[in-house]
C-alpha cells in the first residue's frame, strides 16, 4: 500500500514554488517537472483545522472549497486574523502596497514588513510596488484612504486573475503602467497618516519568477479533488497558489489549496481524472475558470 501524505499548501521562497507537506517534507517545483499524484481510494477530506492546530471532530468538508476547514475551525482561524481585520495591537511594521494582475486589475494591500514580498508571490501579484512602511493602524487607514479616494479594491477575485496571464503586456514597462499612475495620484492625496513613512515607485515584475512568459492560455482548471482520481501534468507556470499543468487535453489549472484535507499518494504515470471546468469564453481569452 502506498504512503499517503496530506499537502499543507504551496508556499513560495526565494527558488520558486514548493509543496509543503504535513510532517515538514517539501517538495521543489520547477518549470519541465511533472507533478503527478492521486487521491487514496476511498478517501474523504476532512478539515485541515485552526491556527497550527487538528479538528478535533475530523469534519469532512466540501471538495470543492479552496479553505478546507469547517465552520467552527473557520471561525477560530480568523478570530485572531490582520486579513480579517480582527486585530488593532500588533507592534510589527507594516508595508502598504499597491499590486497588479492584468489590465485594470490593481490592488491595495498590506503586509507585514518582516514578509518581504511574500504575500505578493503568494496573491500571484505580476508586479508591484510599494506605497509606504508604518504601524498596523496607519497602514490600515492608507488603504482605506486609496480604496475611497482613488476606488482601488482590496480584493481581486482568483478567477479573474486567472483569466488574463496568458494574454498579459508583453513588455515590462506596459505591465507596471498602471501600478505607477495610481502611485502617483496616491502620492498626491491628502490624509496621510504622519507615522507612514512614505515609499518611492520602484515597481517589481514577477512575470519570470512565475513563469508566464508565453505561457500557453489553459484549456480549463481542477474544479475539485475526488477519491481515486488522479492529476498529473507538466508544470510550465505558477502564480500565488495556482499550477498551470501540461495536459495530454492542453494546460489545465490546479489551485493547490483543493489538495489539502486529501490523503494523496504517488502516481507514476496517468491521465488528468479529475473533474475539470472547461473554458467557456470564445476567443483567445477566458472570463473564468471557476
Amino acid at each position: 500500500m502506498a504512503q499517503a501524505w496530506k499537502c499543507s499548501g504551496l508556499r513560495w521562497s526565494a527558488d520558486g514554488p514548493v509543496l509543503v507537506w504535513d510532517g515538514g517534507r517539501r517538495s521543489a517545483l520547477t518549470w519541465g517537472k511533472r507533478v503527478a499524484f492521486g487521491v487514496a481510494e476511498g478517501g474523504v477530506r476532512t478539515c485541515v483545522g485552526a491556527r497550527g492546530h487538528a479538528c478535533p471532530a475530523r469534519v469532512a468538508v466540501p471538495g470543492r472549497s479552496t479553505g478546507a476547514r469547517c465552520e467552527e475551525c473557520a471561525r477560530l482561524d480568523r478570530a485572531h486574523s490582520v486579513a480579517a481585520d480582527t486585530i488593532a495591537d500588533d507592534p510589527r511594521p507594516y508595508h502598504v502596497y499597491l499590486a497588479w494582475f492584468g489590465p485594470g486589475m490593481t490592488k491595495v494591500g498590506i503586509t507585514a514588513v518582516e514578509r518581504g514580498s511574500a504575500r505578493l508571490l503568494e496573491q500571484g501579484a505580476v508586479c508591484f510596488s510599494w506605497l509606504g512602511a508604518g504601524p498596523l493602524m496607519a497602514a490600515r487607514r492608507t488603504e482605506e484612504l486609496l480604496r475611497a479616494a482613488l476606488g482601488v479594491p482590496d480584493r481581486i477575485p482568483y478567477a479573474e486573475k486567472r483569466a488574463v496571464r496568458a494574454a498579459l503586456p508583453q513588455a515590462a514597462a506596459d505591465r507596471a503602467g498602471e501600478v505607477a499612475e495610481l502611485h502617483a495620484r496616491a502620492v498626491e492625496l491628502g490624509g496621510w497618516p504622519e507615522s507612514l513613512v512614505r515609499e518611492p515607485l520602484r515597481v517589481v515584475d514577477h512575470v519570470d519568477v512565475f513563469g508566464l512568459d508565453g505561457v500557453p492560455g489553459a484549456v480549463g482548471g481542477v474544479s475539485e479533488l475526488v477519491a481515486g482520481g488522479v492529476v498529473s501534468g507538466e508544470l510550465v507556470a505558477a502564480a500565488g497558489p495556482d499550477l498551470h499543468l501540461a495536459t495530454g487535453g492542453g494546460v489545465v489549472v490546479l489551485d493547490t489549496r483543493l489538495m489539502t484535507g486529501w490523503e494523496l499518494e504517488p502516481a507514476a504515470g496517468g491521465e488528468l481524472s479529475v473533474p475539470v471546468r472547461v473554458r467557456e469564453a470564445p476567443g483567445g481569452v477566458q472570463d473564468g475558470l471557476f
